[in-house]
């Protein structure tokens, strides 16, 4: 009874995975945010909202989590139709989760200029992801490559 808990929870994990590594996350709440801020070099106001992201990403997910751990707890096992009925519940709030993060992720984007955008495409296709489009911010303050 265990081992198929074990099987089915390893499946949807592995699958969740997979789908995952199709888009070319960010990471905003699950990469640190010193490392963001540093390899994108953040302005201090992108800094305030990654953080403020981050935050917002954990308290989403703890949700998230908490939900999933109801699911299991409360949750009927001991038939492959129940199992698989755990299976559909486990994956609509793993699919949730991955939303949260796409979401996230895009505001963050959103936030960043065009060299900085520039910088994530190329890390992504180096990577061999599907980048998020995203319109990069124009600021005022940002130097033109032309006047360097």
């Amino acid at each position: 009874m265990r081992f198929r808990y074990v099987v089915v929870l390893a499946f949807l994990l592995l699958f969740a995975n997979l789908n995952a590594q199709a888009d070319c996350i960010l990471g905003v709440g699950v990469t640190s945010d010193s490392i963001i801020s540093d390899i994108f070099q953040l302005n201090e106001m992108q800094h305030e909202k990654l953080e403020s992201f981050s935050a917002e990403i954990k308290y989403r997910n703890d949700i998230l989590s908490n939900e999933l751990e109801n699911v299991k707890s409360r949750h009927p096992q001991s038939s492959v139709t129940e199992l698989r009925q755990l299976a559909d519940k486990y994956k609509v709030v793993m699919d949730s989760m991955a939303a949260v993060q796409e979401m996230i992720d895009k505001k963050m984007l959103a936030l960043f200029n065009s060299n900085q955008y520039e910088l994530y495409l190329s890390l992504c296709k180096d990577a061999s992801r599907s980048a998020y489009i995203v319109v990069p911010a124009v600021y005022t303050d940002s130097i033109s490559i032309e006047n360097r």
